[in-house]
């Protein structure tokens, strides 16, 4: 599943992160933040028009991210099979 995709306060593992096109800056400094495999994540909110941004936090961490920045995040939801 998608980060942008998750629902609200949903526990995810980031599985991911997913290269638009070859040498995609976007997706190293998603990377470069933390959200490499196998780390914790949590959607804390979204913003009012259509989704966009989401805050999604990160151990102590919040960022604040386009959705079209976390569509490149895939993760796998707890709870969810």
């Amino acid at each position: 599943m998608r980060l942008s995709d998750a629902p609200k306060g949903a526990q995810a593992v980031v599985q991911t992160v997913t290269d638009a096109h070859p040498a995609d800056l976007i997706a190293q400094r998603l990377r470069d933040l933390g959200f490499v495999a196998g780390e914790p994540v949590k959607l804390v909110a979204r913003g009012p028009v259509g989704g966009d941004p989401v805050l999604i936090q990160i151990g102590s961490t919040r960022f604040a991210l386009r959705r079209t920045e976390a569509e490149r995040v895939e993760v796998t939801v707890e709870g969810v099979a």
